[in-house]
């Protein structure tokens, strides 16, 4: 765990130097306190939260306290009385402030203390207290065993790569005089702080180990709120996934029965263009193809009388076949080539006599003419004649 704190040290320095840095510090506390001005009045000293300040400052044998931020609005006291009565005066000047918030402050007078302005580097900036303690013969005619001391960065314009600070040291005796007074009057200090205008400076020139520690009572109910609005930020996350999962699931159902549905209207197109294709296929067939009844009365009509058929067939790429028997089966060429319905008649195989009946036996092989033919063809026999 140690060594895993060194490593993250240095980032986490750097987004505390960033963070301090920003306008963002004053626009959450300015924010913070819009949202509070909306609440009940009884419910905005609920969620103040954060620490009171409360400053003390001796004058003339007399002790004087006060919020920060706030001009004076209690009588002072005399340094004189009793600790009941001094701790008396002290509660009645701070009256309001819930003890658990309350942070009191000394505030030395400014002849007592001791301000010098630096310019250091960049990387000082987190430990400052540190830098002070090497500072200070330099910078102060004190020795570092006989001051309070802090330092605090300044906001300004300062060279690139240094950071402006101030270092603030006050007198041990003077110190200690004031902290043994309150001590003996059962007031407990928690900083050491010089006053500017109605709030305090901001520093602590008390050493970390005179620091009192408080024990906050609500980190456990903030942890808890925090726990409590992570698991809720969690739970709307998933709610939100769980959400856009269901809406995803019945959008796919959707495309699924859509595509199901397109299917079936490209079946039914598909078969639609293949019923429209057949009917179209035999209508042009029935319109390019000549009747068989047509054919027969056509050769009825020009074959001799002297010839008959035996055998007609057509097949079905309108190829014609005759076979039969003749007088004089040569001539039947030149009386097919002018019909309208057939053409390229011609005899196949040899042309035979029949003995029982002396006749010429002959089969011939022709074509049906399509319709797209039938006007080339009167075309041609027109040419003819």
């Amino acid at each position: 765990m140690n060594s895993a704190t060194q490593t993250l040290r240095p980032q986490l320095d750097r987004v505390r130097r960033a963070w301090r840095g920003s306008p963002m510090p004053a626009f959450m506390a300015w924010w913070g306190g819009q949202l509070r001005a909306l609440l009940p009045v009884r419910w905005q000293a609920f969620f103040s939260g954060g620490n009171v300040w409360c400053l003390l400052h001796h004058e003339s044998g007399q002790w004087h306290a006060r919020r920060s931020g706030q001009p004076q609005n209690a009588a002072p006291w005399s340094d004189t009385l009793d600790a009941p009565e001094q701790q008396a005066m002290l509660g009645a000047a701070l009256a309001g402030v819930d003890r658990q918030d309350l942070r009191l402050a000394l505030c030395l007078p400014p002849e007592g203390v001791l301000r010098r302005r630096l310019l250091l580097p960049e990387a000082a900036r987190d430990n400052l207290r540190q830098i002070g303690a090497f500072e200070m013969d330099r910078q102060t005619p004190f020795r570092l065993d006989q001051v309070y001391y802090d330092l605090r960065p300044l906001r300004g314009a300062a060279p690139a790569g240094r950071i402006a600070a101030e270092l603030i040291a006050a007198p041990r005796a003077l110190v200690d005089a004031r902290l043994e007074h309150l001590r003996n009057a059962g007031i407990v200090i928690d900083a050491v702080d010089l006053c500017e205008g109605d709030a305090r400076l901001g520093v602590n020139l008390l050493p970390p180990d005179m620091v009192r520690a408080h024990r906050d009572p609500r980190r456990r109910l903030n942890l808890a709120l925090a726990a409590a609005a992570l698991m809720l930020l969690l739970l709307c996350l998933g709610q939100w996934l769980h959400n856009r999962e269901e809406a995803l699931a019945a959008m796919q159902a959707q495309v699924e029965d859509m595509r199901g549905d397109a299917q079936k209207i490209s079946n039914l197109r598909k078969q639609l263009e293949e019923s429209t294709g057949a009917a179209g296929f035999l209508a042009r067939r029935k319109t390019d193809s000549v009747a068989v009844v047509d054919v027969l009365q056509d050769l009825t009509a020009r074959i001799p009388d002297d010839t008959w058929l035996e055998r007609f067939t057509v097949d079905s790429s309108g190829r014609v076949g005759l076979q039969g028997q003749s007088a004089k089966a040569a001539p039947l060429i030149d009386v097919l080539q002018s019909s309208k319905l057939i053409t390229g008649a011609n005899f196949q195989g040899v042309i035979q006599r029949d003995p029982a009946t002396n006749k010429e036996r002959f089969y011939m092989d022709a074509q049906l003419r399509t319709s797209n033919a039938k006007p080339a063809a009167n075309g041609g026999t027109g040419a003819a004649q």
